[in-house]
């Protein structure tokens, strides 16, 4: 998906949806979530990319710990080891995920679709790969009606109405 995805936790994610919220680009947690790659406690190997996605967020060693176990932690140890971004009250969870996503909504789109791209090609990439695309995208931004108006309400000291061209 071209667009950021903020997972929202409040609760128990364990099995797949552990593994989904993991696909997501941002985890906010609510203080009492809980999560678990609980697959083999069950007799199941994880699913729906969770094997993929979970050593990318928290190392291999961390993910081998909760793979093999199947331990739930809470959101705060999720935090801590890199699992989520941020943990925050309960009642604020919901609050917190729309603000971020407005946040993110008032930057120019087309600009965190290349973004996006360019953060998850850079995984299996090297910095020379990643530095011909950072020019290769920075040119096609540089020459777009969002950069223009960008750089325009950045000199009337407003904020930018972008388009996504």
């Amino acid at each position: 998906m071209g667009k950021p995805v903020i997972a929202a936790v409040n609760g128990p994610c364990a099995g797949a949806g552990f593994s989904f919220a993991l696909a997501c680009d941002m985890q906010i947690a609510a203080d009492a979530a809980t999560f678990g790659a609980s697959f083999a406690r069950i007799g199941l190997h994880p699913d729906w990319g969770g094997s993929w996605f979970l050593p990318k967020l928290v190392g291999s060693a961390n993910a081998c710990e909760l793979v093999f176990t199947g331990t739930m932690i809470s959101a705060l140890e999720a935090e801590r080891i890199g699992l989520v971004n941020r943990t925050v009250p309960h009642d604020q969870l919901m609050s917190t995920v729309l603000d971020l996503a407005n946040r993110m909504a008032k930057n120019a789109p087309r600009v965190l679709r290349l973004a996006k791209e360019s953060i998850y090609r850079s995984l299996t990439s090297d910095l020379e790969t990643a530095f011909a695309r950072e020019s290769e995208v920075q040119t096609q931004c540089f020459h777009s009606e969002d950069f223009l108006e960008g750089l325009t309400a950045f000199t009337a000291k407003r904020n930018p109405q972008f388009k996504g061209r």
